[in-house]
């Protein structure tokens, strides 16, 4: 007997209904997008690995999907060397291209590679899927879709005002609760300097992990990368300063003392809570000394999104970063950028029941098939709507009506059309609103009005 197929660990099939809510969720948040000027575009599903490499940190680097080199990879190796050779010195050697991990550092090497054709600041959006070969779990895959949006060429703080307004639109959109919590790699970075800390990125990869591995678990990576007990013990009050935005940053002010950067972290984000605070927003924005995000380049403000009424990680997260472009030959570019994790929006969605009730829906009418003198009536009146732009179908086979009629209930068409003798001869149409049960008899036209309204 055959083998029974399967899919990878950490991908997914999606059915058409399924499909249909992840539109609504892709649907929703281009036209957010859209409304707020960005533009759209696409890169490869891989890159060079010299692209790729050395851009999200040693945590990153390895979970990045390499491929091998075409043809025979192992050419290049003599039979000794395949069996003593280390494997990511194997790797190196055999692959040359690489599943992209997100869409940020293909966008910044887009941007470099086309600067002339740019015009700054450049603020684009991209959906499309990437690739972490990381250890599936709930909420985490390996192939899953990031829906970004950049802004690059332009320092203004403006940017992260507007994004977070992004944030806050998108999710009042999809009705879901979230707490959208803020902080700045900048503060990180003064901290660490205070507590006498050397290596800064491993303190913030450390914790950046507070949620997931708790105070205690942080503490022993902090002492595994050689922070002294001492220092952590000064970090815990830092990390649990309370009260608003503006009283947090005034209390860590006097805490790190006359750090020039940790100085300039806290006028940043004094800027960006003043000009959020002049319209009204509709979810809770905070500052959260203990966010850090473990990825290399973000420099300056730091954004996560987490849902209030399911347990899930983080659905949406971003930042600042000063000079991304730099490590492909172009300085000085900065920028900054969010990513909606669509995977887990999807998860959050199911789990709260939130999606709309036609979301499932793509036909609005079906006509029932009585047999060929019907269709043959029915055939141009289905042009007709379907140049109003209206979906449309006729059930392919002259069946009991029963079977006809789950067939539309099963799809959750909202419409049923019939057409027999007595319609042909009046040239009229009987339609079933299958949510109420009413039944009415229309013209054309009549029914055209009645399924765009």
């Amino acid at each position: 007997m055959a083998q029974k197929p399967s899919i990878p660990k950490g991908t997914r099939d999606f059915s058409p209904a399924e499909m249909a809510k992840r539109n609504y969720i892709f649907d929703t948040i281009r036209e957010v997008y859209k409304l707020y000027g960005f533009r759209e575009i696409e890169t490869p599903a891989m890159e060079n690995l010299s692209t790729l490499t050395g851009k999200y940190g040693e945590e990153g680097d390895k979970l990045l999907f390499r491929i091998l080199n075409s043809g025979d990879p192992l050419k290049a190796f003599d039979r000794n060397e395949l069996l003593t050779i280390e494997p990511n010195d194997f790797a190196a050697r055999a692959c040359d291209r690489g599943l992209r991990y997100d869409l940020t550092v293909p966008f910044a090497r887009f941007v470099v590679q086309h600067q002339r054709e740019l015009t700054l600041p450049f603020r684009r959006f991209q959906i499309q899927p990437v690739w972490r070969a990381d250890r599936p779990q709930r909420g985490r895959y390996r192939e899953f879709y990031q829906c970004d949006a950049d802004v690059i060429g332009s320092a203004s703080l403006l940017h992260e005002v507007e994004l977070i307004r992004i944030i806050d639109t998108v999710f009042t959109r999809f009705g879901i609760r979230v707490s959208v919590r803020i902080n700045n790699r900048k503060l990180l970075m003064a901290i660490a300097h205070e507590l006498g800390v050397e290596d800064v990125v491993g303190f913030t990869v450390a914790i950046d992990k507070l949620d997931k591995i708790g105070w205690d678990g942080v503490v022993r990576e902090l002492q595994e990368r050689g922070v002294t007990a001492e220092a952590c013990e000064k970090l815990k009050p830092i990390l649990g300063l309370s009260g608003k935005p503006e009283e947090q940053l005034s209390s860590l002010g006097k805490l790190i003392g006359d750090s020039e950067i940790g100085a300039k972290g806290i006028e940043e984000l004094s800027y960006i809570f003043k000009m959020l605070a002049l319209a009204p927003m509709n979810n809770e924005i905070r500052l959260d000394l203990s966010l850090a995000r473990g990825l290399d380049y973000y420099t300056g403000a730091i954004i996560e999104v987490k849902a209030l009424d399911v347990e899930m990680g983080s659905i949406t997260g971003g930042g600042r970063y000063d000079d991304l472009t730099g490590v492909f030959g172009v300085s000085g570019m900065s920028g900054v950028g969010i990513s909606f994790g669509a995977e887990r929006i999807f998860d959050v969605l199911n789990a709260l029941d939130l999606y709309p009730e036609t979301v499932e829906s793509s036909t609005r009418l079906m006509f029932v098939n009585f047999g060929e003198k019907e269709v043959a009536y029915i055939i141009p009146l289905l042009e007709q709507i379907r140049a109003a732009g209206i979906s449309a179908e006729l059930y392919p086979d002259s069946v009991r009506l029963k079977r006809q009629m789950t067939y539309a209930d099963n799809l959750h068409i909202p419409y049923v059309a019939f057409v027999g003798a007595e319609e042909i001869e009046n040239k009229l149409i009987s339609v079933k609103n299958m949510h109420s049960g009413e039944q009415q008899t229309l013209s054309i036209q009549e029914l055209i009005e009645l399924l765009k309204s």
